[in-house]
């Protein structure tokens, strides 16, 4: 077991924290939820120090005779941002879990209403380009390290306990603050990782656990971000292997590898028209995003047949006019939330920029589709302006019960290899949700099937099988194939 406090810190000089009794109230047309915030440390080291606040919410059992605890719920990150914090709960609010559980929701520290980590907004000089050339990289870490700068500007000290072993010490604390000698817990993504990381600093005080979408417990934030790559691919090789199978339909080749190269015909075609990189980088991002999506398969393929003649630039803009970029967050305003970047600092990073032009001269040949080369790209820590108090908390399971892992097979975010190997390492239950490029899915993907299974663990422990597995709800386009 994990030391739970950093430095000298005990449970004793927590207790004011642990004590709090959060005075809950209701909004106006919110029927059946309730709204708090409580204190937490800025640094567990130094519990008499600075405080954050912690926004809470909370959907009570509706079946009190048979109340089982609270379930506590995270997803959204690297850090929480962009994720559904106070609002989660709302997701299982009339289920069987609803039924037994109180739903505690809350926003991580820098995020939502809780206090917030800001970062200054800094615009990217370089272009946006899905295969940027050799003569960008320059422009591209200059933006990196000028972003870091910002984050460090307006994050200050914050930025320093902004961590994932500090959240996972919030939520004991709001476990503490209910009245609860244990919780349970379903994490999303990087809210997976969290439960990871809570159910190795307070093995006694977790009862059940729903990992969904799981990180890789062994890999860096860098090659998280890196493995991105190969999970697109793997996408993008399935949707060929099926167009060629229908090469009388779509017309790209009865091959996978001719399928592709079809792909990069259209690329050609794109980059000779006016405004070409800035098409032909919606293009890759289509083929990166609707490969991972088993219902745009066939809409893939005549996008790329399309593409493969298209006469002019606005012809070619209005078939790509439904595929996005980035995040205008990022580029709007004069601040934002820089938790995603205080988090990714977990990790060390390489300082060498050699190694990041290495890497992004192969993921732009090997991993063009759905934005591969921005994996690969310097990211803010290899001009880390900290390092982080503690290292990354070594994960294990040593105290509390078996849970369930939750993965989809073709998650272009988190590489089904995460969630294998979270489920090795835990011994917990793999669920595969089957041929899906689905990303955080009980209770948020429409998965009946799936969500009865998790349903049914929650309420009354029981995993299922080993090797289970549901099939996605998005299916394959009804295309038959060639004969």
């Amino acid at each position: 077991m994990v030391d739970n406090w950093p430095g000298s810190t005990t449970r004793d000089s927590l207790r004011e924290f642990y004590e709090q009794r959060p005075a809950w109230e209701a909004r106006p047309g919110e029927d059946g939820v309730e709204y708090a915030t409580i204190e937490v440390p800025r640094d567990y080291a130094d519990p008499a120090g600075e405080r954050l606040t912690l926004a809470l919410s909370r959907r009570t059992a509706t079946d009190p005779a048979r109340r089982r605890g609270i379930l506590l719920a995270v997803n959204g990150g690297p850090g929480g941002d962009w994720g559904l914090g106070i609002d989660l709960p709302a997701k299982y609010a009339g289920t069987p879990v609803h039924e037994v559980y109180d739903l505690i929701g809350f926003d991580p520290r820098g995020t939502g209403a809780s206090t917030n980590l800001y970062a200054e907004v800094t615009v990217p000089v370089a272009p946006f380009d899905s295969r940027p050339p050799d003569s960008a990289f320059d422009q591209l870490a200059e933006d990196m390290r000028l972003r870091e700068l910002a984050c460090e500007r307006a994050g200050g000290e914050l930025r320093r306990h902004i961590s994932t072993p500090n959240t996972a010490r919030d939520m004991d604390v709001v476990r503490g603050v209910l009245g609860e000698e244990r919780l349970s817990f379903v994490g999303y993504a990087y809210g997976a990782y969290v439960g990871a990381v809570y159910g190795s600093l307070f093995p006694g005080q977790l009862d059940r656990s729903v990992l969904d979408s799981c990180v890789h417990p062994g890999w860096t934030w860098r090659e998280q971000f890196l493995w991105q790559g190969d999970a697109v691919q793997r996408n993008v090789d399935q949707w060929a292997a099926w167009t060629a199978a229908r090469h009388g339909t779509f017309g790209l080749g009865t091959e996978p590898a001719r399928v592709l190269d079809a792909v990069e015909e259209a690329v050609t075609r794109l980059e000779a028209l006016d405004g070409g990189v800035h098409l032909r980088t919606l293009f890759d991002g289509a083929v990166g995003n609707r490969s991972g999506n088993r219902g745009q398969w066939a809409e893939l393929g005549r996008l790329v047949a399309a593409l493969r003649t298209v006469a002019d630039a606005d012809a070619a803009g209005g078939l790509l006019a439904q595929q996005g970029t980035w995040r205008p967050a990022d580029s709007e305003g004069s601040l934002r939330i820089g938790v995603l970047e205080a988090i990714t600092m977990e990790h060390a990073w390489p300082a060498d920029l050699e190694v990041y032009r290495a890497d992004m001269r192969e993921f732009r040949k090997r991993f063009p589709y759905g934005y591969g080369v921005l994996r690969a790209q310097p990211w803010v820590g290899a001009f880390r302006t900290f390092t982080a108090p503690e290292p990354p908390v070594k994960l294990c399971r040593d105290g509390y019960p078996v849970g369930l892992i939750v993965q989809a097979d073709g998650d272009p975010m988190d590489h089904y290899a995460g969630g294998v190997a979270m489920a090795e390492l835990l011994g917990h239950r793999l669920l595969t949700v089957a041929d899906s490029g689905d990303h955080e899915v009980y209770a948020l993907g429409g998965n009946a099937r799936l969500d009865a299974l998790v349903d049914r663990y929650l309420v009354s422990g029981e995993l299922p099988p080993e090797g289970a597995s549901v099939p996605s709800t998005t299916v394959r386009p009804d295309v038959p194939a060639d004969h």
